[in-house]
């Protein structure tokens, strides 16, 4: 009984909680992210993080039972909050993810901490003797989530990668006052300090997050059959005669939330090399089918043949989704 006990221990409850993951992603779907949840383990997660950043070196000093218990189980609870809001929030980040490009490796980082805070005995192993990692889970959880969550209160997604970063770094004040020694004054004004490098870190390196909650719903390369909405569409391969025929379609809709206005752009691409850039109406949103945009392309080089790709980005170049085709001669 003891042996399976012990496994029940370490392993059981993290099983449990991987299944109620899953749950999470089904009931939590891509397009409908529930900003009252994340913002309340948000807070949640900042208040306990807070408390036990002070409270941590007495309660341990004392050498009591039951200060070590309480430490054991805010720590769990706070693991726990962590991995809540990684579950909540990535299945907008796998929607918005464009799986060739730069933004690839964030989504891999939040699948491999949901991972590790769904398995204790993982957890405990990588994260308890070293305080940092701790502080990595909860700077990205919190980043990630207020990523999500600022554009679905109409926030566009630059603004909130920037804010994002600045208050995911802030939240980190009162660990600074514990650990660095500081007054709470000198604590903030560090904070704010690094929020401020934060935010300039994740507006430079916009490329590598995906634009949550953004994501294009039925991208279509094609040629249009009296109107856009019958579109045929092409094969992978296209010849270069019919090209320079028919002319190219294209068609990307975009789901975005209620309330935001974001500009895109479609970046027309041959080899790599930036063959035309077309500005495209706001896309507006709250349209569970997606807001509609499309390009259409007439007029290609001498010799078109080669790949070629439409990135759909962002006015401020986060990239929301991809189309590729190849040019045959």
């Amino acid at each position: 009984m003891v042996p399976l006990f012990t496994w029940f221990r370490d392993w059981g409850v993290s099983c449990a909680s991987l299944g109620g993951g899953f749950c999470t992603l089904f009931v939590f779907r891509r397009d409908q992210p529930h900003v009252g949840w994340i913002v309340g383990y948000l807070l949640l997660l900042w208040f306990l993080f807070a408390l036990m950043t002070q409270v941590r070196g007495a309660v341990e000093a004392s050498g009591r039972r039951s200060g070590r218990l309480l430490v054991t189980a805010a720590d769990y609870t706070i693991q726990s909050l962590c991995h809540g809001l990684l579950l909540f929030v990535l299945p907008a980040y796998w929607a918005a993810t464009t799986f060739t490009s730069l933004n690839a490796p964030f989504f891999a980082l939040l699948v491999a901490l949901a991972l590790v805070a769904t398995f204790d005995p993982w957890y405990r192993a990588l994260v308890h003797p070293r305080p940092w990692l701790g502080y990595v889970f909860f700077i990205v959880a919190v980043f990630s989530a207020l990523n999500v969550a600022l554009p679905l209160v109409g926030l566009p997604p630059f603004p909130s990668l920037v804010a994002s970063g600045f208050l995911a770094a802030a939240a980190l004040a009162p660990a600074l006052h514990r650990a660095g020694g500081l007054t709470w004054r000198e604590a903030l004004r560090t904070a704010v300090a690094i929020g401020v490098v934060a935010a300039m870190a994740a507006a430079v390196g916009r490329a590598l997050i995906a634009p949550v909650p953004l994501f294009v719903t039925d991208a279509t390369i094609g040629w249009i059959v009296g109107s856009v909405d019958s579109l045929e569409p092409a094969l992978q391969a296209i010849p270069a005669t019919e090209l320079k025929e028919r002319g190219l379609v294209a068609y990307t809709p975009i789901y975005a939330p209620a309330g935001l206005s974001q500009r895109v752009r479609h970046v027309w691409r041959q080899n790599g090399k930036v063959v035309e850039v077309v500005e495209l109406s706001p896309v507006r949103g709250g349209r569970r089918e997606g807001f509609r945009t499309y390009s259409r392309k007439t007029a290609f080089p001498a010799d078109p043949a080669g790949r070629w790709t439409v990135d759909v980005s962002t006015s401020s170049g986060q990239l929301v989704g991809r189309l590729s085709f190849r040019v045959t001669p």
